[in-house]
């Protein structure tokens, strides 16, 4: 009964997102919007959402706190600082190069974040968020200082500010490689799991402790990069879609995955429809309605942690 109503809920969202528009499909050359636009759009939506939820989830079994997302360990403001590189040096480079720099940066901006999380104390679970927060904010204000200088603040704005209103044919189907990382991360769900027991542990279990750590997080970096680049950040998605997933079905990560995915997606994907719907014909970018979402569940589960409510 609970799949039948998730399958219908995203039979919904999606029969919504194909709908809405400033253009009807029942007038003109609807077959061709369809194609070109809405359905392009829509499937970008729920990829970047799948996406960023599977790289939640990697991250919180690295650093063994569930408060923490990539947008909480600066991998998205690094891979921004990559970018700008790119534009600068390179303008016309290909946009798998554009990709791989960003990749490659935002993998350097979480082993920075990796490093600070080794230093703070692990009593408190939310002393490594509020690290988190400062670490992405000193390198944001970096990308913020050099777009500045550069006069490419317009570029650093649309990275920052993620919506779908300029997808369109020919320009989201590099998306379609968080499909084939998703895959990858099925395969090694298990290894992942023991991630979140420690180094001691895992090793303990015979789990190659430092190789699987650092291809979870290539993996993290590079859907970091492909959601960045193609559709700009989403904060919180990555924070919302595992809790959720775990507060309802508890921590087996090979069951969990396929839920984790489509919460993410399907989550993004409303946050893309509320958009277009609030002020239609105008749109509110779908990563502004996120952010609200998010920040809420984010206090949320502040407030329900078990330590919290022990306490009080």
């Amino acid at each position: 009964m609970t799949r039948l109503l998730i399958a219908a809920a995203l039979a919904g969202l999606i029969g919504l997102s194909l709908g809405i528009g400033a253009a009807s499909l029942f007038e003109g050359d609807g077959g061709w919007l369809l194609l070109v636009s809405r359905l392009p759009r829509t499937l970008a939506a729920l990829l970047a959402g799948a996406g960023l939820a599977l790289a939640g989830v990697v991250v919180q079994l690295v650093v063994q706190n569930r408060l923490v997302e990539p947008s909480l360990t600066g991998t998205p403001e690094s891979a921004m600082l990559g970018m700008l590189a790119v534009t600068l040096i390179a303008p016309g480079a290909a946009i798998a190069l554009k990709m791989g720099v960003a990749a490659a940066a935002g993998l350097v901006g979480m082993a920075g974040f990796l490093a600070l999380a080794a230093r703070v104390p692990r009593a408190d679970p939310m002393l490594l968020p509020i690290v988190g927060m400062i670490y992405a904010a000193i390198i944001g204000a970096v990308c913020t200082w050099i777009a500045w200088a550069t006069d490419l603040m317009q570029f650093l704005g649309a990275w920052r500010l993620g919506e779908f209103s300029g997808v369109m044919q020919g320009r989201y189907e590099w998306l379609w490689g968080i499909a084939a990382l998703a895959v990858v991360l099925y395969v090694l769900a298990d290894r992942i799991t023991l991630l979140g027991l420690g180094a001691a542990q895992a090793r303990s279990l015979g789990l190659d402790y430092g190789q699987t750590r650092v291809l979870g997080l290539v993996i993290v970096a590079a859907i970091t990069a492909l959601v960045m680049v193609t559709v700009g950040n989403f904060p919180f998605v990555g924070l919302v879609a595992p809790n959720l997933v775990s507060r309802w079905k508890g921590d087996n990560l090979r069951a969990n995955l396929p839920l984790i995915a489509l919460g993410g997606g399907a989550l993004v994907l409303g946050a893309d429809v509320i958009g277009r719907i609030v002020r239609y014909p105008f749109e509110i970018p779908a990563a502004t309605i996120f952010s609200v979402f998010g920040a809420a569940v984010f206090l949320w589960l502040l407030n329900a942690r078990p330590g919290r409510r022990a306490h009080g």
